[in-house]
């Protein structure tokens, strides 16, 4: 049964993860009539629905008692309010992030993305040493440098980007930045999380709800000053159609799937996920979305990437074969 499972929640984060980048490429790149959605109403609402989703979870937790739901949401949260607060900082940058990846995929390729997006390796890495005092092993710090290597050669000019460089090398810097700030992001606020769940014995539920908490008041905060005009004008839901639902939805989803992956499945599962993952959106890309023209640079830069992405969560085991008592 386990082994079901962990193959069922691998499968689940390879079809979350590459139909995610693929469906939110797509939806910024679809030449329609009228306003395009906006980008920021779209990370309220899947916080939004990571909190309803959480909070479903939590009353399966609770034997469907809304009474011991109500209870629990009490206790946990209203009743701990430095404990809510510690989330704020996570959450902010978290909202911060979300709205990074729209802005990198309405600039960059999926593939590129996908590939270049696995420096959050090297961030958390480097977090979790400075932040929670990890100590990295032989393998880890060689993945991190062959990481960098594969990132580098798939950041190259190839001669297609050259011959339209007075037009996408505006878009391709700005979608680059946003990838490596959502990679900074993502590593400090993974590393934070991951200490703030070791100190306190919530649930991984309730810090969600926490967070989706917190990341709607941000998140709202943003479609304000950024994008309050555009809403006044057309709506909050300007521009939404089916597609734009499945993102949203995709991306409230991701949290979980995840937390699904770390309880079920092993690193070295979670590599192949990854490494599933930038294959498929590649051909896609290529083939589908027909944005992407692949080079062979590309393809050892990915090789490389690939590796790390194993590399990084081989757990060489000791010698011998000690007996369990």
């Amino acid at each position: 049964m386990s082994a079901n499972l962990k193959y069922l929640s691998l499968g689940i984060l390879v079809f979350q993860t590459t139909s995610l980048v693929l469906t939110m490429r797509y939806s910024r790149t679809l030449k329609e009539e009228g306003p395009r959605y906006l980008s920021s109403t779209a990370v309220v609402v899947a916080e939004l629905l990571k909190i309803m989703a959480c909070i479903l979870l939590v009353y399966k937790d609770s034997k469907c008692s809304l009474r011991a739901l109500n209870r629990i949401l009490h206790d946990e949260i209203l009743n701990k309010p430095m404990e809510t607060l510690k989330l704020a900082i996570p959450s902010g940058i978290y909202t911060l992030q979300n709205n990074l990846l729209y802005v990198a995929l309405s600039n960059l390729d999926a593939a590129t993305y996908q590939v270049t997006y696995q420096l959050k390796i090297l961030t958390t890495a480097l977090f979790s040493v400075s932040m929670l005092g990890k100590k990295l092993g032989l393998y880890q710090w060689l993945s991190l440098v062959i990481l960098m290597t594969g990132v580098a050669f798939v950041q190259w000019p190839s001669d297609s980007q050259e011959l339209d460089k007075e037009l996408s090398a505006g878009s391709q810097f700005v979608g680059l930045m946003a990838v490596l700030t959502a990679c900074f992001s993502s590593g400090f606020a993974g590393v934070y999380f991951e200490k703030i769940l070791k100190e306190t014995k919530q649930s991984v539920w309730i810090r969600n709800i926490q967070l989706g908490f917190f990341g709607s008041i941000f998140g709202l905060m943003g479609v304000y000053i950024y994008d309050g005009e555009l809403v006044s004008k057309n709506g909050f839901f300007q521009g939404y159609n089916r597609l734009t639902w499945i993102v949203v939805v995709l991306q409230a989803l991701g949290g979980l799937v995840i937390a699904a992956v770390i309880k079920y499945a092993d690193n070295i599962l979670k590599g192949f996920a990854t490494s599933l993952s930038i294959i498929l959106s590649t051909l896609i890309s290529y083939f589908w979305l027909q944005d992407f023209v692949p080079t062979s640079v590309f393809f050892l830069g990915a090789i490389l990437v690939i590796t790390a992405t194993f590399l990084y969560g081989y757990d060489p085991k000791p010698a011998g074969n000690p007996t369990k008592a």
